[in-house]
């Protein structure tokens, strides 16, 4: 295929990026500049450009408005607790069994794991933020520290697999017709190696973080990170109900997810999942906001919405210009950014097929790169979206350097639901994460780059050399 000038720009904005985030700089503006040059050179339209660089944000905001939406309900629930003093009772029962911030972390790990693995991570991160963040912040582990072990151990090491619902080595199979039992399995294998390296990794870069257990680490986290609640704390015999019904409400939720998937027609999980648990958390508000105050119910649900919305898009909003020039890259995206109906080039995709010529005819420099392209792939922040094209670079490799296609394309999976699944992308499922430990996703996602790196490459030299 020919590559055009917009090719060119595209893949020099992304190297951009990439270097700017790693001298750990804000990538807003280098974003935002070669947004406009890609629609600038692609349409030859400086107007285009210019209106471009808004259709991008625009249709990056759109994309991701269920994850802001979800943090923002969240949030909006966890300050009507407050004001009954709710969320120190509902974290009393946790205390008992996560009683240090080691301790917390590794429940954090175990729990956002397997419901991720059944639910996928949309539902599981507003739960366990919701619920059980708090408790671990308490007991001494540093916010960047829960974030990392929710991302790690959910949008990576559960998620990369997919093992339980299967829809990752489904796309990986298709293209190449590969058996999707195996696939999966040896993809399942790799995540769990991949994400005991990064996770090991993770906790060590932060344990000497981890400060002794105290209510004092609570307030510090809620004073720097939330907005002031208004109105007057309510008596704690209130508080106290709802300390039992959030909880209880949540896991009713879970319980019935777990239920339909077993005995029901059609399962209940990413964005269905998520839905479930807002409608729940959006009644538990007012029935929270109208106990605490009767007359004012409907001006603290209002205040409330208002005080998550905000937290969510002052955590978050900056994520929307990246996001927005990733989006370009994808075929389904770009003729909204563009303004155009007629078909428009899949940036990203293209770049890569023109480059997979290049790749050596050696087991291990084409494993690497099968690895690489996947992570490529990742950058669109979906994880998704690429995995046909691994799986057809995997048939297509595997036969010439005698390695086994199913391999090649666990090995890509990985590299492409790892970066762009929510660990390493910070336009992706992770701004989530971040906006519940009420951390800079940046930061999250500059913390998580080495261990998730590491972990890859030990998972991809395991693969080649024992698969």
């Amino acid at each position: 295929m020919e590559l055009t000038l917009a090719h060119w720009f595209y893949l020099l904005g992304t190297l951009l990026i990439i270097l700017t985030m790693l001298f750990r700089k804000n990538v807003v503006v280098p974003a935002i500049l070669v947004t406009f040059a890609v629609a600038w050179s692609f349409t030859g339209s400086f107007i285009t450009g210019l209106q471009s660089t808004f259709r991008a944000s625009l249709t990056a905001a759109g994309a991701l408005f269920d994850i802001f939406l979800i943090i923002a309900v969240m949030t909006a629930l966890l300050n009507s607790l407050k004001s009954i003093e709710a969320d120190k009772r509902m974290i009393i029962p946790f205390q008992r069994v996560m009683v240090n911030g080691h301790i917390s972390f590794w429940i954090l790990i175990v729990s956002t794991y397997a419901i991720s693995l059944f639910f996928w991570p949309t539902p599981a991160v507003p739960l366990v933020g919701a619920i059980l963040i708090p408790v671990a912040i308490r007991a001494g582990l540093p916010a960047i520290g829960a974030g990392m072990a929710v991302a790690l151990a959910g949008q990576g090491m559960a998620l990369s697999s997919d093992y339980v619902i299967q829809i990752a080595p489904m796309l990986s199979s298709t293209t190449s017709h590969l058996d999707v039992a195996a696939v999966a399995d040896r993809a399942l294998v790799l995540s769990l190696i991949t994400g005991i390296v990064a996770i090991v990794l993770g906790y060590l870069s932060i344990r000497k973080t981890i400060t002794p257990p105290s209510d004092s680490n609570l307030k510090k986290w809620d004073l720097e990170s939330s907005f002031p609640s208004q109105g007057k704390v309510a008596s704690s015999e209130k508080g106290k109900w709802f300390a039992v019904i959030v909880p209880l409400s949540f896991l009713a939720v879970v319980g019935y997810m777990v239920y339909v998937k077993f005995f029901g027609e059609a399962a209940i999980q990413g964005g269905a999942g998520a839905a479930l648990i807002g409608g729940t958390a959006l009644l538990l508000l007012i029935a929270a906001s109208f106990t605490h105050q009767v007359k004012e119910g409907l001006e603290n649900v209002s205040h409330h919405i208002i005080e998550g919305l905000l937290f969510a898009f002052k955590a978050m909003g900056a994520v929307l210009p990246i996001a927005g020039f990733f989006f370009l890259g994808n075929n389904e995206s770009a003729g909204k950014i563009l303004g155009l109906e007629a078909e428009v080039p899949s940036f990203l995709f293209e770049l890569i097929q023109s480059a997979h010529n290049f790749i050596p005819g050696n087991e291990f420099l084409t494993g690497f790169g099968i690895l690489l392209v996947g992570m490529i792939t990742g950058l669109d922040g979906s994880g998704f979206s690429g995995l046909p094209l691994t799986g057809a670079l995997s048939g297509a490799l595997g036969s010439t350097v005698g390695i086994d296609p199913v391999t090649l394309a666990a090995i890509g999976q990985m590299g492409a639901i790892w970066v762009g699944g929510g660990t390493l992308i910070a336009w992706s499922s992770l701004v989530a994460v971040a906006g519940f430990a009420k951390v800079p996703v940046m930061e999250l996602v500059r913390k998580n780059f080495f261990p998730v790196v590491i972990g890859l490459v030990v998972s991809t030299l395991f693969a080649l050399l024992f698969f």
